[in-house]
Parts: structure tokens; sequence; C-alpha cells
């Protein structure tokens, strides 16, 4: 995904200076990355430290590191922080990332592990999601481990395909959700075991006509998480974007803001570092 974003300076041309300087501003003096509250926090430091990396801008490495730093072994974060946390030390030169609790963390994550083979946010979960999965495996990739019994990671990440063809983070759903469809197609992708072509036709019937992906099929508007992981999905699927990449770019211009960042929907009033990310995602495959 980080190699892909590297490509949207391509489209963004000189607005790229006003974008990383949105960035910049959301830097916390002492490390990390700012909420739309104001507050540092692990979440937002992912999308900030990736988004200078994609824009080409120098990562306070330092104060990063100082600020992870501050976390010790991850004991008392929940299992998004935690892989945020993973996420982060990954994200740092090698000088640094050396630093990083790698056996603690990875201890840690086990707890996770549902009792189907999966993960989820709760620990000791009867059933897995397919955002639970999704976490487990790009922690176990940052942390340099093996994901333990893929196999079963695999069944089930399959076993929460919806009736109309998409993906449900939770099971026997009649209606799929773009962002867990896109979180499956890439999932099965690494995991050796690629999504039907009915999935890509899925994803492609979530599009605006006027650009942008939606959420669900019921959902009022396109949105920049939907877009930015459906492009990611279809891009791995090797499907074209020719016929939705014009719409698109016309989508993403409507939620720019002079201030240098992305809008996460039409009705958003708020600006931050996670939606400004998408964007860059969502242009760097439509640069393509």
């Amino acid at each position: 995904m980080l190699q892909v974003a590297r490509l949207a300076p391509k489209l963004l041309g000189d607005a790229s200076d006003l974008c990383t300087q949105f960035i910049q501003r959301h830097q916390h003096p002492e490390g990390g990355f700012l909420d739309r509250a104001g507050d540092r926090d692990l979440y937002y430091t992912v999308f900030g430290t990736e988004a200078l990396i994609a824009l080409r801008a120098d990562v306070p490495s330092g104060a990063l590191a100082a600020y992870l730093s501050s976390f010790g072994d991850g004991e008392g974060l929940d299992f998004v922080h935690l892989t945020c946390l993973a996420r982060c030390w990954a994200a740092l030169p090698a000088p640094y990332r050396s630093q990083t609790p790698r056996d603690a963390l990875l201890a840690r994550l086990a707890p996770f592990r549902t009792a189907d083979g999966g993960y989820d946010a709760a620990p000791d979960a009867e059933r897995g999601t397919i955002y639970g999965c999704f976490l487990a495996l790009g922690a176990y990739q940052d942390l340099g481990g093996e994901l333990p019994e893929l196999e079963r990671v695999l069944a089930c990440v399959r076993s929460l395909e919806a009736d109309d063809g998409g993906f449900a983070n939770q099971a026997d759903m009649p209606l799929g959700l773009t962002p867990p469809t896109a979180a499956a197609v890439t999932l099965l992708r690494h995991l050796g075991s690629p999504a039907a072509p009915r999935t890509a036709e899925w994803l492609l019937s979530r599009c605006h006509p006027e650009g942008g992906f939606y959420a669900t099929p019921l959902a009022p508007m396109p949105d920049l998480l939907s877009t930015a992981t459906a492009l990611h999905a279809l891009a791995g699927m090797q499907v074209p974007l020719d016929t939705i990449k014009e719409p698109c770019l016309d989508f993403l211009d409507t939620l720019w803001s002079s201030q240098g960042a992305f809008y996460g929907t039409w009705a958003d009033d708020e600006l931050d570092c996670e939606y400004t990310y998408y964007a860059l995602l969502s242009l760097g495959h439509l640069s393509l």
C-alpha cells in the first residue's frame, strides 16, 4: 500500500507541498501525530508517518521512536493500537527499528486468536473478523514473524463471504461491505488463495457513477476509505481501472481542501491524517 501511495505526488504536483505541510502541522513536538480531537494517538500516528513517507518528506524518527518507546512492550494496549505500535516501529529506519520489542509484541497478539482460527479485536472471541485477520497479518509481517496456522485464518476469511458475493465482518450476512471485502481480497491474495472473479465484479458495482465507492449498497454517498481500499483490492486482482479512473479523480477533487488535505466524504467537515493518507493511496493507484 505504501509503495503505491508514494506515486501520489505524480498527480498532486505542486499541491504535494501543501499536503506535506498539513501532515507536519499534525505532528506532536514530542513525537506522534494528532487525532481529530488534537490528542496524540498511535492509530493516527500510523497514517501521519506513512503519509510523510508517501510524500517523500522527512519523518521525525528520533521523536517518533521516543513516543513509541513510551508504550514499552505494548502492555495495556487494545488490539488495534497494539498492531499500530508494530506498524509504526516498522516504518522507522533500521537504527531505530532495532529497538522494537518484537518478541513481546508477538506474544501479545496471541490472546486475540479466535476459536475458529481467525483474529478479533476482542480477546478470546469465538469468531474472527476480516478486520482482525487483516491487522494480525500486517502486525506479523511488520514484526518479521510468521502468522501461525494460515489455513485456519484462510478458512475464517472464507467463512465471512456474504450472500451477495461481498464480505462482511460477521458471518451469515446478506450484504457485504466494501472495506471488509477489499481487506478480504488482499488477505486471500497474501495467503495464496485469490478471491473469485465475482468479488471483483461486486467491488466494481459499488462505484458511484460520478466516482468514488460506496461502503454498502445502502450508503447515501461514496467515501474515501471505501474508495482507497476498493482501488487497492481491484489493482491487486489486476482489474483495469481505466473506465473508473477519471470519475474517481473527479471525486477526489471534490474532497480536496486548500488546507492541503482531503475530507472523508461530501458530508465531512473535519480534516485528518487518516483520510488524507487514503487519498494518497487512491491517487497512487489512479496515477498508473
